[in-house]
């Protein structure tokens, strides 16, 4: 069967089952930034505004060798929307977000895919369980509500998956994948680990992927994305994938660590780091590894390039520390640690 003749779906178990790793793609916003986007404007707008550069985005990630790309909707449901005065355009914003991506996979000689990108409210949603305390202004049902609202309208532009992300909260997490649920199509879901490896509502990498494994969340995937660094990032799959082996891990750092320089916000990541970075994650366990603020397509290139005919190795806290650094390297008890040269000289790399 051809791949566009299999429903939507089903197209990313068929590719998971094709391929021993899939590459998602890199920066959105951070991408259009260079193109022009200023500092707080919606880049959801420039869908119907600017389509040209947001495919352009798109197509570049396609070349660099993307399996999946990223709606640019990430902040488009109807609470970020509303910062903008355009709360009652959510539909159309997030429907033409996914038709200009499926544009590009189209296009494309291969097998790609599209996902519908969710991030999240930016209001606090109240929770329903004791799996965490939050004393919200949103409640539960609004939530379910607004991403619900967005799901659908990423559907109708023909996604692939309902890609939730940049999460913090299980409240927020339960609730966007209620919303997606209605679609009927699979939902990948990751959170940010940027706080000394929790996320900002005190969650670890364990607590994330118990409360998956408990409740038995319907998800096709789950991971880390965005957070501190490369090696925080990796750091919380490999913590993921040692209390739930064997299932899809996602990864999508930040490229390195954002830094102010002459007012302009610059991510630190070297193309060597980059490398480490690809390395690693297939270390730890990840399936789909992509790149988050700050990756180019140049990245994505030198993570599809590096990946190819990678056999993992055993990885630990302590070599991600050497390897990446980590910004609770403080808290890691102390492990004979085998140097990147070490480790390098395994892989035959520098």
């Amino acid at each position: 069967m051809q791949f566009r003749n299999i429903p939507n779906h089903e197209r990313l178990r068929f590719l998971l089952d094709e391929k021993e790793h899939l590459i998602a793609d890199g920066a959105t916003a951070t991408n259009l930034f260079e193109l022009g986007l200023e500092s707080g404007d919606p880049p959801e707008l420039w869908n119907l505004d600017k389509p040209w550069l947001v495919i352009g985005n798109h197509e570049a990630m396609r070349y660099a060798g993307a399996d999946i790309l990223l709606t640019n909707s990430f902040g488009g449901n109807a609470y970020r929307m509303k910062l903008h005065g355009s709360q009652d355009r959510v539909f159309e914003l997030n429907k033409e977000a996914a038709l200009l991506a499926r544009q590009v996979v189209s296009e494309a000689d291969r097998p790609m895919l599209v996902a519908g990108c969710m991030g999240p409210t930016g209001e606090i949603v109240m929770s329903t369980s004791g799996e965490e305390t939050s004393i919200g202004t949103l409640t539960h049902e609004d939530a379910v509500e607004a991403f619900k609202n967005q799901a659908i309208s990423l559907q109708k532009g023909s996604a692939d998956i309902i890609w939730i992300e940049t999460m913090s909260s299980l409240a927020e997490v339960e609730a966007a994948i209620l919303g997606a649920r209605s679609t009927g199509l699979p939902i990948v879901c990751t959170m940010s680990f940027d706080t000394n490896g929790f996320t900002m509502m005190g969650l670890t990498p364990q607590d994330v992927a118990v409360y998956f494994t408990r409740n038995a969340i319907d998800v096709a995937a789950f991971g880390a994305n965005c957070g501190g660094g490369f090696g925080d990032t990796v750091a919380s799959i490999m913590e993921m994938n040692e209390v739930k082996k064997n299932e899809i891990l996602v990864v999508k750092s930040n490229c390195g660590v954002p830094k102010l320089v002459k007012g302009k916000v610059c991510y630190s990541g070297a193309d060597n780091a980059v490398r480490k970075y690809a390395r690693l994650s297939k270390d730890a366990g990840a399936r789909i590894i992509g790149g988050c603020c700050g990756f180019t397509p140049d990245h994505i290139r030198i993570l599809k390039e590096e990946l190819e005919c990678y056999t993992p190795f055993p990885v630990n806290l302590s070599v991600i520390d050497a390897e990446l650094g980590l910004s609770r390297s403080d808290l890691i008890q102390p492990l004979k640690r085998r140097t990147s040269k070490s480790r390098a000289n395994r892989r035959g790399k520098s």
